[in-house]
């Protein structure tokens, strides 16, 4: 559940979906957790799960998430991940 800010240095607590930016990302939890979970049946598709990040107005101006498999998600100004603002 998102609670607040994505933003490690911003507290700004979630409150309205139409402040700031939302931010889904879909990620795989691959073949051995299924099958911890007991379910065989589907084991041709890894599982899923999703997760949303949030950044406030303030930090949404300059601000955008990055997901890197290694590291997890990370907070990045406009001008270092490449993305225009």
């Amino acid at each position: 559940m998102v609670s607040k800010c994505a933003n490690p240095a911003c507290e700004a607590p979630f409150r309205y979906f139409h402040k700031g930016k939302l931010f889904r990302l879909d990620k795989q939890t691959g073949y051995e957790r299924r099958g911890l979970l007991g379910d065989e049946r589907g084991a041709k598709k890894p599982m899923r799960r999703v997760e949303f990040y949030w950044l406030c107005d303030d930090c949404a101006k300059n601000m955008t998430l990055i997901f890197d498999p290694t590291s997890g998600v990370s907070v990045r100004h406009h001008l270092d991940s490449g993305v225009a603002a």
